[in-house]
C-alpha cells in the first residue's frame, strides 16, 4: 500500500442535502477531484445506511480514479451527519467494505462536526461552531473533544437557522393575533413566502423536512433586522445561544477570574439565563490553543472559527455573534474557517496517510482503522 504525502487519497461529505467526494494526494493544499450527489443517505432502524452510501462511494470512487488516473486510494476520511449516535452500521460495515472492494486499511469515520472543525482549523487545537440549519459547537485541546448543542431542533441547535427561523414565524403570528412580541414586517414576510398566517400550521407540520422550512426563513428575519426590532432581538439571542455553545467548548482559560457573562449585550435590558451563564464559565478548561502547543499544555487564548451556511445571511448575525463572543470569551481569538468541511475529510484522510493525524481518536466522534485493525 502507498502511503505518505505522494499517496492518493478520499475524502466524504454526507449530508442532508446528498453526498460530496473528492480525491487528491496528500500532500497539503494538493488540489483535489470533486463529485457531488444530490441524494442523501437515508437512515433505518440500525442508523445511517452503510448500504446505501456505499452504493454511491464506490461509483464516485472509481470514477474520481479513473479521472485522476490514481491506481489505488491510500486512505478515506467519511463524514457524517449524525455519525455520533446514528454511525453504527457504518462503523461495523465500512472497514471490511472498503478493504475488500478499493484496498482500503486506512479509514477515519468522523462525526460532520469534526470534520467541519478540521476544514476550519485544521489540527489545531481550538473551537468551530457549525451552524446552517442547525447548530452545534466543537472544541478541542488533542486529548479529547468537546461538543455543545446539536441535539436537533426539537431538543437544541438554539441560534442554528431553524431556531431563527422558528422565531421569526413565531413573532409573525404573535402580530397576526396582536399579542406582544409580534412583528408586522415579519407578518408581511410570512404573507408572501406562504400565503396568509392562519394557514401557516397546515403547511408546515405535515412536512417531512421541517427543520429545513423553518430555515429557510431565517434569512426573511436578518432582512428585516435592521428596521424591526423584533427581528434585531432574536438575531441577538441567536447571537447569544452560539457564544454560550463556544464557551462551552473553548479549550483554554480565556475568561478571567472573577469575569461575569452578565454584561453580554444580550442581558442589556433582558432577564437571561444565570443558570446558562454559570454552566457557560464553568464549562472552560485551561488546555492548549493557538498553534505549536503540546496536547494539554495551559495557555491563555482559543482560536474560535464560524462555519456553515447560516453565517452567509451576513452582518445582521454575524455583528452580534462577535460582540456575544467578545463578553463571553473575552481573550479568545476569532478566525476564519480556512476551509469546509469536505475539505476537513480530505486533510483528515491526508494526514491518516502520512500517519500524521492529531487529532483525537474517538469511538463516536473520530473512529480510526488502519492495517493493524483489519
Amino acid at each position: 500500500m502507498t502511503s505518505g504525502a505522494g499517496a492518493w487519497v478520499l475524502g466524504v461529505d454526507s449530508g442532508g442535502s446528498g453526498v460530496r467526494f473528492a480525491l487528491g494526494r496528500a500532500e497539503p493544499g494538493a488540489p483535489t477531484e470533486v463529485l457531488a450527489s444530490r441524494e442523501p443517505v437515508p437512515t433505518g432502524p440500525a442508523g445511517i445506511d452503510a448500504g446505501q452510501l456505499l452504493g454511491q462511494l464506490l461509483p464516485a470512487a472509481r470514477e474520481l480514479l479513473a479521472r485522476t488516473g490514481a491506481e489505488r486510494v491510500a486512505a478515506v476520511a467519511v463524514g457524517a451527519a449524525g455519525m455520533a449516535s446514528l454511525g453504527d452500521d457504518l462503523r461495523a460495515r465500512l472497514p471490511a467494505a472498503l478493504a475488500g472492494s478499493l484496498g482500503v486499511t486506512r479509514l477515519a469515520l468522523a462525526a460532520d462536526a469534526v470534520t467541519a472543525y478540521a476544514g476550519a482549523l485544521g489540527q489545531r487545537p481550538g473551537a468551530v461552531v457549525a451552524a446552517g440549519t442547525g447548530m452545534i459547537a466543537l472544541g478541542t485541546d488533542l486529548t479529547g473533544w468537546r461538543r455543545a448543542d446539536g441535539w436537533g431542533h426539537l431538543l437544541g441547535d438554539c441560534g442554528g437557522g431553524a431556531w431563527i427561523g422558528r422565531a421569526g414565524l413565531e413573532a409573525a403570528l404573535r402580530s397576526h393575533d396582536g399579542r406582544p412580541g409580534g412583528s408586522a414586517a415579519l407578518r408581511e414576510r410570512v404573507e408572501a413566502l406562504f400565503g396568509p398566517a392562519p394557514e401557516l400550521p397546515g403547511l408546515l407540520y405535515p412536512r417531512g423536512d421541517r427543520p429545513a422550512v423553518l430555515a429557510s426563513f431565517a434569512p426573511e428575519v436578518a432582512r428585516c433586522a435592521p428596521f424591526d426590532p423584533v427581528a434585531a432581538a432574536i438575531l441577538r439571542r441567536a447571537a447569544r445561544h452560539i457564544a454560550e455553545a463556544a464557551a462551552a467548548v473553548c479549550p483554554g482559560g480565556v475568561r478571567g477570574a472573577g469575569e461575569s457573562s452578565a454584561d453580554s449585550p444580550a442581558d442589556r435590558g433582558t432577564t437571561g439565563s444565570g443558570a446558562a451563564r454559570s454552566a457557560a464559565s464553568n464549562s472552560l478548561r485551561t488546555t492548549s490553543a493557538g498553534t505549536g502547543q503540546s496536547p494539554g499544555e495551559t495557555v491563555s487564548e482559543c482560536e474560535v472559527a464560524l462555519t456553515g451556511g447560516l453565517f452567509k445571511i451576513g452582518d445582521a448575525l454575524l455583528g452580534p455573534v462577535r460582540e456575544e463572543l467578545a463578553a463571553l470569551l473575552p481573550r479568545a481569538r476569532s478566525v476564519d474557517a480556512a476551509a469546509d468541511p469536505l475539505a476537513g475529510a480530505v486533510l483528515i484522510a491526508a494526514a491518516l496517510a502520512r500517519d500524521e493525524l492529531r487529532l483525537p481518536h474517538d469511538p463516536r466522534m473520530l473512529s480510526v482503522t488502519t492495517e493493524q485493525d483489519t
